[in-house]
């Protein structure tokens, strides 16, 4: 039996000095069951994505959430880790339990906090999510890694830098409408493509407005049984779901192929009984802007090598024939590891139930979310349409 979103919390995204990630869980866990309207008491099961590796001196996390209600107290709590896609990890196990018949509503807390930790081991913590062997050397971090990426996609197909800017700029005009969204501010393609003081070249032709943000936050999210959904307020039912997981060496794969990506999105589809032209819109993980643009390749939005043509011919716009991350994305949104693929459900969850504010799509049906760990290592898609 599949399940549906029946509730959800997103704190606001940014820089939080005062908080911690035991905070963040609380406040995250508490406002998504009165979002729900369910007790402590009624969950079964508790999925914590959190990727950590250094960022918080506090590991063995999941029975932080406990800290939230002493209803929870017994109950079983998994935390679930898969990089960058450590959210959709624990989305995906929540409903793992619920399909099986082992839980009837699940719990998913998704957390982050990275701005307290020094620059220098931001990078080396990002790191982590490579394959050291290869890349635990590289400049600039994990932004070198995908400087490389670019680097190796222009080789082959030519500049695509005005893409990378048209997406970059795409990503924060829709942030601006995000109450959630760490930077709120529309830059412009010009700005976006212009080498300056305020935009220097990071690694490779990646430009910092090519880089997702450096940020704390939370999501949550509370799952139900197709049952149980159908007796409560709201219900966005996962039409299907998929998990690819890749090599973790980039050296064993055409990096610039995202193949990972490309049969998780297959076999969602496949699955929903959908193609891509039936979705409404998409989130999808623009970690570097060399990201979101291999992944409309990967998702079949374009043929290989010509994703600049969907972000430059306006295929993507809030009003082009697919939109793109509505919400702006880890670009303009900000990306805390672990709260990022529950933030993503938590968004899509929003614009099929109409309550998207000015991130709306009208008359949204179908989303879909693709959330990646790595280098397109952990690739996991959810298809969500509303059920009631």
């Amino acid at each position: 039996m599949s399940g549906c979103i029946v509730g959800w919390s997103h704190l606001p995204f940014g820089k939080h000095d005062a908080e911690s990630v035991e905070s963040l869980v609380v406040r995250a866990a508490r406002d998504a069951l009165a979002h729900a309207r369910v007790g402590a008491s009624d969950i079964d099961e508790i999925c914590l994505g959190h990727f950590n590796a250094g960022f918080s001196p506090q590991d063995f996390t999941a029975s932080l959430v406990l800290q939230a209600d002493e209803g929870f107290r017994f109950k079983r709590a998994t935390r679930s880790e898969n990089a960058c896609a450590t959210g959709s990890a624990a989305v995906h196990a929540a409903l793992t339990a619920i399909e099986a018949g082992r839980a009837r509503l699940a719990l998913v807390v998704g957390v982050e906090q990275m701005s307290r930790t020094p620059p220098a081991e931001i990078g080396k913590n990002l790191l982590k999510a490579s394959y050291l062997p290869e890349d635990g050397d590289t400049p600039a971090g994990f932004a070198g890694v995908f400087g490389h990426i670019a680097a190796r996609y222009f080789d082959r197909y030519g500049d695509q830098s005005a893409a990378l800017a048209a997406i970059a700029a795409k990503n924060h005009k829709n942030g601006v409408d995000n109450p959630y969204a760490q930077m709120r501010r529309d830059l412009g393609f010009d700005f976006c493509y212009q080498v300056s003081d305020k935009n220097p070249f990071v690694a490779g032709p990646l430009k910092r407005t090519d880089c997702s943000l450096v940020s704390d936050g939370a999501a949550a999210l509370v799952i139900a049984d197709r049952n149980t959904a159908m007796t409560m307020q709201r219900a966005v039912a996962f039409r299907s779901r998929a998990h690819a997981q890749d090599f973790l060496p980039m050296s064993k794969r055409e990096i610039i192929d995202f193949e990972g990506c490309a049969v998780a999105w297959r076999r969602a589809l496949e699955e929903a009984k959908l193609q891509l032209a039936d979705l409404s819109f998409v989130e999808t993980h623009d970690c570097f802007t060399i990201a979101e643009l291999i992944e409309y390749e990967a998702m079949g939005l374009a043929l290989r090598g010509q994703g600049a043509r969907a972000a430059l011919d306006g295929l993507t716009q809030k009003d082009g024939k697919l939109p793109v991350n509505p919400s702006g994305g880890l670009k303009a949104k900000g990306h805390p590891i672990g709260a990022t693929g529950v933030s993503m459900h938590v968004l899509s969850a929003m614009q099929l139930c109409g309550e998207a504010g000015g991130m709306q799509i009208a008359g949204a049906e179908f989303g879909g979310v693709f959330n990646m760990g790595g280098t397109a290592v952990a690739n996991y898609v959810s298809i969500l349409e509303r059920a009631r």
